[in-house]
C-alpha cells in the first residue's frame, strides 16, 4: 500500500500560525524520509483553525524543501479561479520540481459565505460547471487550446514543461465518474462523512479514459488517523480531534485543545456516542491495528494508496503518527 500525507496545517490550543507552517515543513521532511509517495496541502479560508490558505504557494517550499515525495493542492479550490491561473500556477511548480507535482482540484469553497463573496470580490461565486472548469484548465496544462471562447486564444506559460499529475478530489462519488472520464486520478476524502463505497470507485474505474495525465486509473482514500503505542494512549491524543468535530457539527470553530483540556470537558453521553460513531471516519488505535484496518479496507475496496490527515496536539505526537505507520506499511 501507498502512504501519503494530508496537511491542513492546524493552529493549535496554544501555537500561532505561523509555527502551523513551520510545523507542515518539518512533516514534509520527515515523510519524504521515510518514503511517503505525496503530501497534498489543504485550501481552508476564513478559519484561525488551520493556516493552509493557498496550498499552491506552500507546495513551491515544500518542493524545494523535499527530494523524492510528490508534492500537491488536496486540493486547490477551482472555483475561486480562472482555469488560466491555475494552468499557470502549476506549470510553474512543474517546471520547478519535474516529475514531483500533483494538481489537485476540489469543487467545495473551502470557507464560510463571507470568504467565498470576497474570494469573488463581492461578485456571485462562480459554482456552476467546476467539471467544465477543470478540463479547461487540464487542457491549458497540456498545451492544447480549450473549446471555451474566453481560453482558446492564449497560451498557458511555461510551455511544454512536465505534466502535472492532475486529480480530482471527492467526498460523495458525484466526481467518480468525471475523473475517470477525464483520465485523472479520484481522491476520495472518507474523513469528511465516511461515505465510500466499492460502487463509486468502482464506477471510477469502469469509465476511465487514458490521459496525457495519468495512463491507468488510481485512487487514493484520505483517512483521519491517531495511532500512538498502545490503543490507550492514541484515544488519549484522539479526544481533542473528536471534540473538535462535536463543535464544527454545532456551528463552532475553534482551536484543537490540548489532550489535558479535552479530558477535563463536560461531554455529554450523546456526544460520547456520536464520538463512538465517528470512528468510521476517524481511525484510531495502536499501529499494529490500524494498519490492518487499512489494509482490509483496501481490500476490501481496491484503492492504491491510503492518504493519511492526523492532527494531535502536539507536533511530535503528530510525526510519530506516520513513522509508526511507516513502519508497519512501508
Amino acid at each position: 500500500m501507498k502512504l501519503s500525507v494530508l496537511d491542513q496545517a492546524p493552529v493549535t490550543t496554544g501555537n500561532t500560525a505561523e509555527a502551523a507552517m513551520q510545523k507542515a515543513v518539518e512533516l514534509a521532511v520527515l515523510a519524504d524520509q521515510l518514503g511517503y509517495s505525496r503530501m497534498w496541502m489543504a485550501e481552508h479560508h476564513g478559519s484561525g483553525a488551520f493556516s493552509s490558505s493557498a496550498p499552491e504557494v506552500t507546495a513551491a517550499y515544500l518542493s524545494a524543501k523535499t527530494k523524492n515525495i510528490r508534492i500537491g493542492t488536496g486540493g486547490v479550490m477551482m472555483m475561486h479561479y480562472s482555469p488560466l491561473k491555475l494552468a499557470e500556477v502549476f506549470k510553474t511548480l512543474s517546471a520547478l520540481a519535474p516529475g514531483r507535482i500533483d494538481f489537485g482540484v476540489g469543487r467545495a469553497p473551502g470557507g464560510d459565505h463571507s470568504s467565498i463573496y470576497a474570494l469573488s470580490e463581492g461578485r456571485r461565486a462562480m459554482m456552476d460547471d467546476m467539471y467544465g472548469k477543470f478540463d479547461t484548465a487540464l487542457k491549458l496544462i497540456n498545451d492544447e487550446a480549450p473549446e471555451d471562447n474566453l481560453y482558446n486564444k492564449t497560451l498557458a506559460s511555461p510551455t511544454h514543461i512536465q505534466l502535472p499529475e492532475a486529480w480530482l478530489l471527492g467526498s460523495s462519488g458525484n466526481s467518480a465518474l468525471e475523473a475517470g472520464r477525464m483520465g485523472v486520478g479520484y481522491s476520495f476524502a472518507q474523513f469528511f462523512n465516511g461515505g465510500m463505497t466499492k460502487d463509486i470507485l468502482d464506477s471510477y474505474r469502469a469509465n476511465f479514459s487514458p490521459s496525457a495525465f495519468m495512463e491507468k486509473p488510481e485512487i487514493s482514500v484520505s483517512y483521519l488517523v491517531t495511532t500512538a503505542e498502545t490503543a490507550e494512549e492514541a484515544e488519549y491524543e484522539a479526544l481533542p480531534q473528536d471534540i473538535s468535530r462535536l463543535m464544527l457539527m454545532k456551528g463552532r470553530i475553534m482551536p484543537l485543545m490540548t489532550p489535558e483540556e479535552a479530558q477535563n470537558s463536560a461531554l455529554t453521553e450523546m456526544d460520547r456516542i456520536q464520538i463512538q460513531a465517528s470512528r468510521k471516519i476517524h481511525l484510531v488505535g495502536s499501529a499494529k491495528d490500524v494498519a490492518d484496518q487499512l489494509q482490509q479496507e483496501q481490500m476490501q475496496y481496491g484503492f492504491e494508496e491510503a492518504m493519511i490527515c492526523s492532527i494531535p496536539h502536539s507536533q511530535e505526537k503528530r510525526l510519530d503518527v506516520y513513522r509508526l505507520l511507516a513502519r508497519e506499511l512501508l
